[in-house]
């Protein structure tokens, strides 16, 4: 059994008939539907038999998508160590899958000796990036 079924007026709004034209259809067995109660349901291959064309695809799948968000923190930070560490985390950018692409920022805070790395992008991509940072860090 199709997992859907057509009401007469869906197929007419389907075809751009009017609804009677639908039901005559129906009554003179040119197009195909079976009767439910007291209303008539089309299957979509009778649909498509009748009109002689293929129906609509239905809709892709929606393709689920994780992203993360995360700031490291690193304390007791000096200037050319966090200008290094700078370096070396957008050089390890390179290489990186482009079809999910990561968004990594570094703030350097002087009066704070602390440096701040942002990193915003996809599950598999962020966890490498944070391998590499937390292998620079130890």
């Amino acid at each position: 059994m199709p997992d859907r079924l057509y009401s007469v007026e869906q197929v007419a709004d389907l075809l751009g008939l009017h609804v009677r034209t639908v039901r005559n259809y129906v009554r003179d067995g040119r197009l195909r539907a079976v009767r439910i109660g007291k209303q008539y349901r089309i299957a979509p291959a009778d649909v498509e038999a009748f009109t002689g064309t293929a129906a609509e695809p239905p809709p892709p799948l929606a393709v689920r998508h994780a992203e993360v968000s995360s700031v490291v923190q690193l304390d007791d930070v000096d200037e050319d160590t966090a200008s290094r560490l700078s370096t070396l985390v957008m050089a390890g950018l390179q290489g990186k899958d482009r079809t999910d692409p990561l968004h990594v920022q570094t703030v350097y805070q002087a009066e704070r000796s602390t440096m701040k790395i942002i990193v915003v992008g996809g599950l598999a991509n962020t966890a490498a990036l944070l391998e590499i940072i937390g292998g620079l860090v130890d």
